[in-house]
This record gives structure tokens, C-alpha cells and sequence, in this order.
């Protein structure tokens, strides 16, 4: 490598801004998630006070965050660290109900605690609803630093601009994909390598609504990939494992695929 590589390397670091490490990032929000389920550490504050003043300390640590990452440009970056933890009670609560159909909906849950401790799907969805509400406060970079560390730890892809409601259950999870316009509805299952994804990832359909929309009470099975803006899954429905759906389908719909199989014994000669 000659001078000329070393000299264009330092010219591009030189004009970049000193954003924080993604580490840096994502632990903030796993203390986070620590002080909202300590099933997820060993600490225990002493106090509600001492608990409150926990809760002050990554209140300004995301404003340090702000600061390092321009996140509002001019604008108060404390009062939208405030504005943020605000939403966490409500963010704590409907994660309680995620918590719930997990452990109702699978029998291999033994509790609350395990959910907590040891299933990537709640993992997943956490670090999602933190994003999220960071993304609805016109966050830049830091949703998705967040919801992919979560990607990169349990192999389930959930865009922080995705809407999903509250009981959400993923199953197993690894390969699911969940695009940035998708809407999921409430009492949503969906097992391993389901996508959520668009017909097209042309660039010019940016800011329009390119992934389905998945209304109450379905269950989306492992491998199913259901594509497109205008492609709407009706409450009640099932859809069945490695199906293909590009069109709406109504309420109370059940849809599978059919796969030819066919098993040949082999003659033993005797």
C-alpha cells in the first residue's frame, strides 16, 4: 500500500463525525433493560430513590449520546432525552404484555424469568421498542445501531420504523425480517425466517408504504414470506409454513402450501 492509500483513509476519518462506538450504544440500552427486569442482571438499586437516580443516569446519558451524534441538530437534545423516558413506562408496560404471550403461547416456557433471561424473541422485541420510540422522536442513526445489535445477537431483523402492536410473540426467531412500513397488529405470532418485506426495493419507493400490514390475532408460520405495501393479512388468520403471498387475504383465513412429497422404499434382496 502506498502513501496515497494511507493519506486518503486519514482524509475520510478526519471529516467524520466522533460518533460513539455501537457498543457504546447498545449497552446503554441494555442497562436500560437491566434496570427495567433485573431477571436480566445482578443488581438490585438499594431504593425507589436509588432506582429513580439509576434511571437519571442513562437519562443523561442519552443526552450525551444526542450530543456525540447530532441527533436533533439544534435542537434541545435534554428534552428529547425527557421526552423519551416519558414513553419508558408505557414502553415497560406493553413489553410486560409481550412477556405474556410468550410464556401463554409456549409450551417450553416455564416462566416470566425465563423469558426474560434466555429468549432471543423478547430480546429482539425489546431492543425494538426502544428504537422505536427513538425513531418516532425523529432519531437519527441510533434506532438502527440499536435494532441491529439486536439483529446481529439473535438473527431477527425488526426496522425501528416497523409499527407492532402489543402481545407480540416471535417464535424461535432466527431469519425473521420485518421491514421498516410493515404494521403489525395485536396478539401477533410469527415463527422463524418469516419476512415481512416489499415487492420492490427500488429506490424511489422510500418514504411510501412497501410492506404488508398484518392485522390481530395471526399466526405466521416458519418460512412464510408475505411481500408488498398493499398486501393485507386478515385478524384471525393462519398462514402456513413456506407460503408465498403477495395479495390480501380476508379475516379468518387459513393458507398453506402444498408440497408434493413422495417416499420410495427401497427393495431389500434377501
Amino acid at each position: 500500500m502506498d502513501a496515497q492509500f494511507y493519506q486518503t483513509i486519514y482524509n475520510k476519518q478526519k471529516g467524520l463525525e466522533q460518533v460513539p462506538p455501537n457498543e457504546q450504544i447498545a449497552s446503554w440500552a441494555a442497562k436500560l433493560l437491566q434496570l427495567l427486569y433485573p431477571e436480566r442482571s445482578n443488581y438490585f438499586p438499594a431504593s425507589p430513590a436509588a432506582l429513580e437516580s439509576d434511571f437519571k443516569r442513562l437519562e443523561s446519558e442519552l443526552v450525551i449520546l444526542f450530543e456525540a451524534t447530532k441527533a436533533c441538530g439544534d435542537c434541545d437534545h435534554r428534552v428529547k432525552a425527557k421526552l423519551f423516558f416519558d414513553q419508558v413506562p408505557n414502553i415497560y408496560r406493553i413489553l410486560n404484555t409481550d412477556i405474556i404471550a410468550i410464556v401463554e403461547g409456549d409450551p417450553a416456557a416455564n416462566s416470566a424469568f425465563e423469558v426474560i433471561r434466555a429468549y432471543p424473541g423478547f430480546y429482539a422485541i425489546a431492543f425494538y421498542r426502544l428504537a422505536h420510540a427513538l425513531h418516532d422522536l425523529q432519531i437519527p442513526l441510533l434506532p438502527r445501531i440499536l435494532t441491529e445489535h439486536a439483529h446481529s445477537r439473535t438473527g431477527i431483523d425488526i426496522h425501528p420504523g416497523a409499527q407492532i402492536g402489543e402481545h407480540f410473540f416471535i417464535d424461535h426467531g432466527t431469519g425473521i425480517v420485518i421491514g421498516e412500513t410493515s404494521e403489525i397488529g395485536d396478539h401477533v405470532k410469527l415463527y422463524q425466517g418469516v419476512t415481512l418485506g416489499a415487492l420492490s426495493v427500488n429506490k424511489a419507493m422510500a418514504f411510501t408504504k412497501r410492506h404488508p400490514t398484518v392485522e390481530d390475532h395471526v399466526i405466521i408460520y416458519s418460512g412464510a414470506t408475505i411481500l408488498g405495501g398493499d398486501t393485507v393479512i386478515g385478524h384471525h388468520s393462519v398462514v402456513g409454513g413456506n407460503v408465498w403471498l403477495t395479495k390480501s387475504i380476508p379475516p379468518h383465513s387459513t393458507v398453506y402450501h402444498r408440497p408434493e412429497t413422495e417416499v420410495v422404499e427401497q427393495q431389500t434382496e434377501i
